[in-house]
């Protein structure tokens, strides 16, 4: 627990500096590599130099069943400028080197963990400077597939906790998760397509009162509106992914104007974020 408090420290020193601040955390999601290694990174430091809190990356997947179309198509982007698993540690590493202060979590699905080894994906993420691991379509129930390689490596494992959970899930979740909650805004996929369903102030209230993690909130946050409903229920923060991954879409083949545009957008959620 100590050590994972220790690991914690880069997500702890965020959150209480953002409450001091009355702010809540904005922190955007991208598939690595996407649409080509050395854009991904210069897109990274757009987003963080632009005001975001923290990053929450994928690694492109050939099958990623929580994401809706606009980032399974970041996913393609990245797998045909041949990103694998080794060329998205060096976009991290680089990242890292950076901004040493900086949350980094990743958003991952099991298979990538387990081709390269539980234990040896786990040290390779945390020897990059990574501070939390979500794995996607790792339930509670098999949680003890990674939860030991997270302890070890000193990672903070994340659990998604979503809006049809029970009290009895919702503790669990406090039990074992560590840096953040993943709060689902609805059931579904990722994706702006649907918009987001702002779960009810019980919800984050339960988790509360177990302890849990703050909770952040994802899946469909894109508009400015979005976020401060999000905060006025009592979330810490929110994740945004596809309303991004859309901008790297439509401008991949002028990347001025498509840095230009995540800045402004980063700028303007973020400012959603200050009460």
């Amino acid at each position: 627990y100590c050590e994972l408090l220790m690991k914690n420290k880069r997500y702890a020193a965020l959150f209480e500096s953002l409450k001091e601040k009355r702010e809540g955390a904005f922190i955007p999601f991208v598939t690595l590599g996407d649409p080509e290694p050395e854009m991904s990174f210069l897109i990274i430091r757009t987003l963080v130099d632009s005001g975001a809190d923290a990053l929450e990356l994928g690694f492109p997947f050939s099958d990623p069943v929580a994401d809706g179309p606009t980032i399974q198509k970041a996913s393609i982007r990245a797998l045909n400028a041949r990103v694998g698993i080794d060329t998205c540690f060096e976009i991290i590493s680089r990242t890292r080197q950076n901004y040493p202060d900086l949350p980094i979590g990743l958003l991952l699905y099991a298979n990538l963990i387990v081709h390269r080894g539980v234990d040896a994906f786990y040290a390779r993420a945390a020897q990059c400077g990574v501070d939390s691991i979500l794995v996607a379509d790792i339930p509670l129930l098999e949680a003890d597939l990674v939860r030991e390689a997270a302890r070890k490596n000193n990672i903070a494992q994340v659990f998604i906790a979503a809006p049809n959970a029970d009290e009895y899930t919702l503790k669990k979740i406090a039990q074992v998760s560590s840096a953040y909650t993943y709060l689902l805004s609805r059931s579904g996929v990722t994706g702006t397509e649907n918009s987001a369903g702002i779960p009810a102030e019980t919800l984050i209230k339960k988790l509360n009162d177990a302890g849990a993690p703050p909770p952040v909130l994802g899946f469909g946050i894109s508009k400015p509106e979005h976020v401060r409903q999000a905060l006025a229920h009592g979330a810490r923060g929110v994740f945004t992914g596809s309303a991004i991954v859309r901008i790297i879409e439509a401008e991949n083949k002028n990347p001025e104007k498509m840095l230009s545009e995540l800045s402004a957008y980063v700028k303007t959620m973020k400012q959603a974020a200050k009460f």
